[in-house]
């Protein structure tokens, strides 16, 4: 046993199931994947472990959280059930300074421990961490991971992701591929490996109505299959995949190309092309970009023009005609000079454009390859939880996924209400033999190397 293990046993010490977990990081694994139920001690686990690492290798070390706010509640504010804070489990001897604004602790070897968010992973670009921690990774943004993912492999850095399932998204497919991998090691656990809490706690809550079946599943036996509580379109999803909606979606060059957008101004800019053809409606292609100007965006419409896109309409929030206080003027004016003439959404409720998406998915296609990001946020799209009350609010929860569904959302609202007259089961036949008849090459832009998120 190493001797800062020895020094920490009064303050910590790691549960029979945290074991493998700790020490396939300490004996070398660069990436571990710890699948564990709700309240089973994973953050304070992973902590513990964080700033050990810390002082056994000088380095700068990220604890990753789905939001930086997030982050600061748990590691900074929180406190165990005997009244810890996970900063108390350091040996103050060990501290050089802890600056509470900037949520970072600088210790006396050199190594810095930083708590950020997966919502600014940007900030980080740059830097060079020799170690790094999601947290509740099936709720952040895949981005983050995808950004400094090249960063860990050029300095041999670890990776701790902890985590319980949030249904079939990005966290379910690196636990796919982790299973499979000898480069990783994955420790998968529900309550029945655990019992960490007496069923008896469980059921009284189900009783209560506090949990469903359905959350029972998914946080304490880290159910796959039960979706996000909460979520909006998950349902409509799983029934688009039986379709076979969402899959090779190709681009018909005798019709145009339409984008729907959400602007984003200090958060994520997210754009749909989509075709429409008869009462199908084809999303063919997306782009998402951040911190860049409109024309940057306007340039990418423009690229994918000269390779055989012919615009249609491009359809824009309502407040895209509020004018900006340095220039005077408003962003539809801006686009106006840049080439892009735009048209402006109706300015409905979150809530009526969440229904207009319900009702418009049974005609929606969705091309997988180029729209991967999108669709995950599809499936995490969900209504923001009141920990306090145990019930879910009456608008979504405005994270990472909530771009793209505004984008769509603005889509929706903005479709023609007129019939062509054709039934579904029509419209599915036309669209089936255009898919199967389909001889031409992809475009360049609809390989998968194109366009990086």
């Amino acid at each position: 046993m190493d001797i800062d293990t020895k020094l920490h046993l009064d303050k910590f010490k790691p549960r029979y199931y945290q074991l493998p977990v700790l020490r396939a990081i300490q004996s070398g694994k660069r990436r571990v994947l710890f699948i564990a139920p709700r309240r089973s001690g994973k953050d304070i686990a992973a902590f513990n472990l964080m700033f050990r690492e810390a002082m056994r290798k000088v380095g700068v070390y990220y604890y990753i959280f789905p939001t930086y706010s997030q982050g600061k509640k748990v590691i900074m504010d929180s406190r165990t059930n005997d009244g810890k804070s996970f900063i108390d489990y350091i040996p103050k001897s060990w501290v050089k300074s802890i600056n509470q604004h900037e949520q970072k602790i600088l210790f006396n070897n050199g190594s810095i421990l930083q708590i950020v968010g997966s919502d600014n992973v940007d900030s980080l670009m740059g830097t060079n961490p020799r170690g790094i921690i999601f947290s509740e990774y099936a709720l952040q943004s895949p981005l983050a991971y995808q950004m400094l993912r090249p960063i860990l492999v050029a300095n041999d850095g670890w990776a701790l992701f902890v985590s319980t399932p949030r249904g079939k998204n990005h966290l379910f497919e690196l636990y796919e591929i982790a299973k499979n991998s000898s480069d990783w090691f994955v420790s998968k656990l529900s309550l029945d490996d655990t019992q960490h809490i007496p069923i008896s706690e469980i059921e009284k809550e189900r009783q209560e109505g506090l949990m469903s079946d359905d959350l029972i599943q998914q946080e304490y036996y880290c159910s796959f299959d039960m979706g996000i509580e909460g979520a909006y379109y998950t349902k409509y999803i799983d029934r688009m995949r039986v379709k076979e909606q969402i899959g090779y979606v190709p681009w018909e060059n005798g019709f145009k190309v339409n984008t729907a957008w959400d602007l984003g101004v200090r958060d994520s800019t997210c754009i749909l092309f989509f075709q429409q053809i008869g009462q199908t409606i084809r999303i063919i292609d997306s782009y998402e970009n951040s911190k860049v100007g409109l024309d940057h965006y306007i340039n990418v419409l423009k690229q994918r023009e000269h390779e055989g896109y012919v615009y249609g309409k491009h359809i824009a929030p309502h407040d895209i005609k509020v004018r900006e206080f340095g220039t005077g003027l408003s962003r539809i004016e801006k686009a106006h000079q840049l080439g892009i003439e735009f048209i402006v959404a109706p300015d409905l409720s979150i809530e009526d454009g969440i229904e207009a998406v319900r009702s418009s998915l049974s005609k929606i296609w969705i091309n997988e390859s180029t729209c991967k990001q999108f669709i995950k946020a599809l499936e995490n799209y969900r209504q923001e939880y009141d920990s306090r009350h145990k019930i879910y609010k009456s608008y979504p929860l405005h994270d990472w996924s909530s771009h793209w569904c505004d984008s769509l959302r603005y889509l929706c609202i903005s479709l023609p209400k007129t019939k062509d007259g054709l039934s579904a089961e029509e419209l599915d036949e036309m669209y089936r033999k255009s898919r199967a008849n389909y001889q031409g090459d992809m475009p360049n832009f609809f390989r998968d190397d194109r366009w990086k998120y």
